[in-house]
């Protein structure tokens, strides 16, 4: 990776979690607005055997360690990204919403099982 394409020097853990934040953010079962025009997320999926789904997306559940990792979660914090409530929600600003990870095809697989 480029810095142009990771300014902010998200390592792999982190980049995917927010990869998976911005997809729980699109849908109104797992997120919704909060009083500052973030988007709070307080629903996280809950694997099933190796995998869980993400709408209409398939996700590996090791792709997804860092969704409850406080650690990651204070680290998209201090980057900006995201305002976090651990382990009750988290919120991703605009910055947050918009940032370019480059892992959604990579960990958002279609499909079922």
């Amino acid at each position: 990776m480029t810095a142009k394409h990771n300014p902010l020097k998200l390592n792999p853990l982190q980049l995917k979690t927010l990869t998976l934040l911005q997809e729980l953010a699109r849908h109104e079962q797992s997120a919704g607005p909060d009083e500052s025009g973030n988007i709070r997320i307080t629903a996280l999926p809950q694997p099933h055997g190796d995998h869980f789904h993400l709408a209409e997306s398939v996700v590996r559940a090791a792709d997804a360690t860092g969704l409850r990792n406080e650690m990651v979660w204070n680290a998209l914090h201090r980057k900006g990204l995201a305002i976090c409530s651990f382990p009750v929600s988290i919120s991703l600003t605009p910055a947050g919403l918009g940032y370019a990870t480059g892992m959604r095809e990579a960990i958002l697989r279609s499909g079922g099982h």
